[in-house]
């Protein structure tokens, strides 16, 4: 019996302490200056998808196989220079290449250090890591994002009446490929 008691205590969380939404840090490898002045960033919820298996009383719901993965969406604060704003929106613009195909080529050239002539693939996407902290400030575990691409940026909205100084922030949404949930050693959690 005293086995029992043991096991139970032993699966008790350790730690007591509540994760804070405060503490973050983010890094864009491809937009270094966004990640800079991100004030705000999501873990992008889950769906797993579900069917039914049908009997002559009623269908019973049973787990799927595909799973959606809702989009990371990173809000920022605006430079006066709006450098880290004309990183995304230059990042789209070469996506879409609406004036012309240089654009896609301009975007495949940012990329430091990537001979170009090599690669077989387009360079048009980004990892992105969000490290999340603790009560004190400490890394706790990291969200790993794989091939993310901006494809909404919000505008920048000026306004001549406002009486207080609201400093601008944009939000940007992400799609990605896939995203870990890792400790900081880099081990799933």
């Amino acid at each position: 019996m005293p086995t029992n008691y043991t096991n139970a205590y032993q699966r008790q969380i350790k730690n007591r302490n509540f994760l804070a939404p405060t503490g973050f840090k983010f890094i864009l490898n491809r937009a270094p200056k966004v990640a800079f002045f991100s004030n705000a960033a999501n873990v992008p919820g889950i769906t797993l998808g579900e069917t039914s298996q049908p009997t002559y009383l009623k269908e019973i719901p049973v787990p799927g196989d595909h799973m959606t993965f809702d989009d990371f969406t990173l809000r920022f604060l605006v430079d006066e220079d709006v450098k880290n704003y004309m990183e995304i929106q230059n990042w789209m613009r070469g996506l879409g290449y609406p004036e012309t195909l240089k654009e896609i080529y301009n975007l495949q050239q940012e990329k430091k250090n990537v001979d170009m002539s090599k690669s077989n693939t387009m360079d048009i996407y980004s990892d992105g890591t969000l490290t999340v902290l603790g009560s004190s400030q400490n890394a706790l575990f990291k969200v790993n994002f794989s091939d993310l691409w901006p494809y909404n940026l919000t505008t920048l909205q000026f306004d001549a009446t406002d009486t207080d100084v609201n400093y601008f922030t944009a939000e940007v949404s992400f799609k990605y490929t896939i995203y870990d949930i890792t400790d900081l050693g880099g081990t799933d959690l």
